[in-house]
């Protein structure tokens, strides 16, 4: 039975790799930002288990690990968790800048390198659930995007550190999908939200699956998946 930690399993795209993962009967662990919202992913999820830090103070995640038993070895970190606000470069704060980078670039990065010791025992897998913006920027998205192209420089510099202890790491770029964020951006752009138009939450999980599923010796580097 294979052991998995997953951010964002609230909602969108964590919560269907995080159910996928526990109908095939592995062991998940879903990050959460409180203690309120562990109780809430245990009675969603039963029999999962849950890990607390908030992912917007990333210089406080060795602290609150620090205070909690994480898996001994894992198979599986998948990054799911993030956070947008549009906006144009003129317009956006040095608030909304820093606070997109922790959650969506500084915190991957810190919870990486925090559970690396069991990610290397166990030969595992990172998974990075990037987004179209990590390969393309356009107007307004200037902060979401470079939080998502640091993310996919990331996970290639990890990569490389990571290949001679056997970590494999992939970084997923889906298109847009029916996720809570999207309705937010759909919001934010005045536009009519219609969830039938984009990538099922579902389907990412299939890729992400399919990138863990892959026989040791091979590595799926990076995958792109959109709506057609």
């Amino acid at each position: 039975m294979a052991t998995h930690v997953i951010t964002g399993a609230g909602s969108g795209i964590g919560a269907a790799v995080a159910r996928r993962l526990a109908e095939r009967g592995d062991e998940v662990w879903l990050w959460a930002r409180d203690a309120a919202r562990a109780r809430e992913l245990e009675k969603e999820f039963p029999g999962a288990r849950t890990l607390v830090g908030d992912l917007a103070e990333p210089e406080r995640l060795s602290w609150a690990l620090g205070h909690q038993s994480p898996p001994d070895r894992i198979d599986s970190l998948v990054h799911s968790a993030g956070v947008v606000d549009l906006g144009g470069v003129g317009e956006l704060t040095p608030k909304i800048w820093l606070a997109t980078l922790a959650t969506n670039l500084v915190a991957p990065a810190e919870l990486t390198r925090l559970l690396l010791p069991q990610l290397r025992a166990a030969r595992g897998h990172v998974v990075f659930v990037n987004s179209g913006a990590g390969l393309h920027s356009h107007p307004q998205w200037g902060a979401y995007a470079a939080s998502k192209h640091g993310l996919r420089a990331l996970a290639d510099a990890l990569r490389g550190e990571e290949a001679r202890a056997g970590v494999r790491v992939t970084t997923v770029h889906p298109g847009r999908t029916a996720t809570p964020m999207q309705e937010k951006v759909h919001r934010q752009e005045g536009k009519t939200y219609d969830p039938e138009r984009w990538l099922a939450p579902d389907a990412v999980a299939t890729t992400v699956l399919t990138a863990l599923d892959l026989p040791r010796g091979n590595e799926i580097t990076d995958l792109t998946v959109r709506p057609s």
